[in-house]
């Protein structure tokens, strides 16, 4: 009786760590919105895309995405409390995540 009763909880909590797993993806950003934002928004100073155009003002976002002190926060942080000379586009959050998630999805790609 004992092990059928761990068993039902280990496979309630293995269910519970997917669906968790899942929403934190789905919460997480939408890279292919923050391709497009960053194609409106951040071209004139950046090069949003590793063969793409764009300005030279601030660095290619391939050159974000792999510097070795990055992360998740910090990037957020940065896209959130902009420093000039980066101006403030006043994103939402939901901004934020998707370009985020866009230039973490370069990381590697060299």
């Amino acid at each position: 009786m004992a092990l059928r009763f761990l068993a039902h909880w280990s496979v309630l909590l293995a269910a519970l760590l997917i669906l968790s797993t899942e929403a934190q993806a789905q919460t997480r950003g939408n890279p292919d919105n923050g391709l497009k934002l960053a194609r409106q928004w951040c071209t004139p100073c950046h090069v949003v895309e590793p063969a793409g155009r764009g300005g030279d003002a601030g660095p290619p976002f391939i050159q974000v995405a792999n510097r070795p002190d990055r992360t998740a926060q910090t990037l957020r942080a940065w896209l959130n409390d902009p420093h000039p000379p980066m101006p403030n586009l006043g994103l939402s959050g939901r901004e934020v995540d998707d370009i985020a998630v866009y230039i973490e999805s370069l990381q590697g790609r060299l």
